[in-house]
C-alpha cells in the first residue's frame, strides 16, 4: 500500500477504453482503488439511454465535451490503464493512448493487446 500521509498522495490512474466494456471499467476501478490508487474514469456511458443525450445533437455535443474532458484526466494521471477485454483497442482509445504516450505516461492494459490492427 502506498504512503497516504499528508506529505504524499496516492498515485492517480486514468481508465481508458470503450464504454462497451462498462462492467469491466467498474471492476478495474474496484481493483485500482483497492490497490490504493485514485481512479479517474469515464463518467458517462453514451451507450445507455439518458435525457442528457436523447437527441443526435445532444449526443454530438456531449461526446465532444467528454472526449476533451478525458484528455484532461490523462493530464492529471500518473499512469493509464486501458480496459481492453479480448485485446480490443478502438480508434478513440488509440488516440487517448497516443496522447498519454506523448506526455510520457506509463500505459498498462487489462488484457493482452490484439495485434490485428486494433492498437
Amino acid at each position: 500500500m502506498h504512503d497516504t500521509s499528508s506529505t504524499s498522495r496516492p498515485p492517480i490512474v486514468v481508465l481508458c477504453g470503450s464504454t462497451r466494456f462498462w462492467e469491466q471499467f467498474t471492476e478495474a476501478a474496484l481493483y485500482e482503488t483497492a490497490a490504493g490508487r485514485i481512479v479517474l474514469a469515464p463518467g458517462c456511458n453514451l451507450r445507455q439511454p439518458h435525457p442528457l443525450w436523447a437527441t443526435p445533437e445532444q449526443t454530438a455535443r456531449i461526446k465532444q465535451m467528454l472526449d476533451t474532458l478525458h484528455l484532461r484526466k490523462i493530464d492529471l494521471a500518473d499512469d493509464v490503464l486501458v480496459v481492453n477485454p479480448g485485446g480490443y483497442v478502438g480508434e478513440s482509445t488509440r488516440r487517448e493512448v497516443d496522447y498519454a504516450r506523448s506526455l510520457g505516461k506509463p500505459i498498462r492494459y487489462t488484457h493482452p493487446v490484439d495485434r490485428s490492427g486494433h492498437e
